[in-house]
């Protein structure tokens, strides 16, 4: 399933024109790239987190609603894998089809099924995890993503119902466990986590497209899984197999994984499904401001359940909310860009703060109960700027 080394020096290339306009770097831009990671990370877009690079919402200002795959921040939990898109095969089997052995289709086949687009997000169900420890006192281990593990695109592919169907999915099956082909995970081997049937032959999408163009390999290509609102470990990269099961389904990432533990949930939690809510400032941490003059503070808020109903923002830490205006497109699974005017009076510190309510009336609190994992932080972040 690897490329030949001709393939991969193509690939390589026709990843040179991305870094047209960066030459305001200091240094190339892929010598920011950490080892697992393909494409270009300028320091102003990404920061660098082991294997994963964080998008910085303090330079996304002015990025349209998609966010451009260049901008999209990566997750790996292994390296990004590059797959030859000519010999890839996905593999659909199981107890829940008609025939357990299943069958075998190749990108062309599944190019020639009916295609969808949706506007969705991905979001790491850790993205938040370092306020954990930088605003509630309990820190937790893991990458230590501030709220740039997310991203808005348009994907483009074959819904998995349809390719479940072709397989012979059967009124037996209970689960469906899609898998990577990157690599194994230490004794847990390949990613892999099972979906429900019913979500499963609802909204589940197959992607061979991001935002008009082919799947990148940092992104998953040649096929990745898109699972509209849920948290990001179901949206497997890379995938190559799919188990259609008559039982449930287990693997590390829906038992001892991707569960909220800690002294405030019981001991058998369900793995975690829905995204929260969470709201982004488009301005660094420390900005000053100049007093008196009039500035627009941008950002985005999101939720996994349900659009976004309205957006507060509060410049005195909490005490007082004020509604901010929002434009532009408010869509299912994906987020709403707003704007809020402030003008300073005084020069001193000024602590931001941003709330968000769904249309399931889900509201940011102002702490999260702690997890081991610092899963799901989806509390107000307080945001310092400095008037001048």
């Amino acid at each position: 399933m690897t490329l030949s080394r001709r393939r991969f020096l193509q690939l390589t290339a026709a990843s040179v024109p991305a870094l047209a306009g960066l030459g305001r770097l200091g240094s190339p831009a892929w010598a920011q790239t950490p080892p697992g990671i393909v494409k270009p990370l300028p320091p102003e877009w990404f920061t660098i987190l082991g294997t994963n690079a964080e998008m910085r919402w303090d330079t996304a200002a002015g990025l349209p609603y998609w966010t451009p795959n260049e901008r999209f921040f990566v997750r790996n939990h292994t390296a990004t894998p590059l797959i030859d898109p000519a010999t890839y095969r996905l593999e659909v089997f199981g107890s829940g089809l008609r025939r357990a052995e299943g069958i075998s289709l190749s990108l062309r086949d599944l190019k020639r099924l009916p295609s969808r687009t949706i506007t969705a997000a991905i979001e790491c169900a850790g993205n938040g995890r370092s306020f954990f420890g930088s605003q509630q006192a309990t820190p937790v281990p893991g990458s230590q993503w501030k709220l740039g593990a997310v991203g808005v695109a348009r994907w483009r592919g074959v819904q998995l119902r349809h390719v479940l169907e072709r397989a012979g999915v059967t009124r037996r099956a209970v689960d469906v466990m899609p898998e990577g082909l990157d690599a194994v995970v230490g004794d847990s081997g390949h990613v892999r986590r099972p979906l429900p049937i019913g979500k499963a032959l609802d909204d589940v999408l197959l992607a061979y497209e991001m935002n008009g163009r082919p799947l990148p390999p940092d992104h998953g290509a040649p096929l990745r899984v898109v699972v509209p609102g849920w948290v990001g470990i179901a949206s497997i990269k890379w995938v190559g197999r799919i188990e259609v099961a008559d039982h449930q389904l287990f693997s590390t990432w829906n038992t001892t994984q991707y569960r909220l533990t800690g002294p405030a949930y019981p001991a058998d939690s369900p793995p975690l499904t829905d995204q929260a809510v969470k709201s982004a400032i488009e301005l660094p941490f420390g900005a000053q401001l100049q007093a008196r003059r009039r500035h627009e503070v941008t950002g985005r808020s999101w939720s996994g359940r349900a659009p976004i109903e309205r957006v507060e923002v509060s410049i005195d830490g909490g005490g007082r909310f004020r509604r901010a205006e929002l434009y532009g497109a408010n869509l299912p699974n994906s987020w709403v860009r707003w704007r809020f005017p402030l003008t300073p009076r005084a020069p001193g510190p000024l602590e931001l703060q941003v709330r968000a309510t769904d249309r399931a009336r889900r509201t940011q609190p102002a702490t999260v109960p702690f997890n081991d994992a610092g899963y799901l932080f989806w509390a107000v972040v307080k945001h310092p700027v400095q008037v001048v």
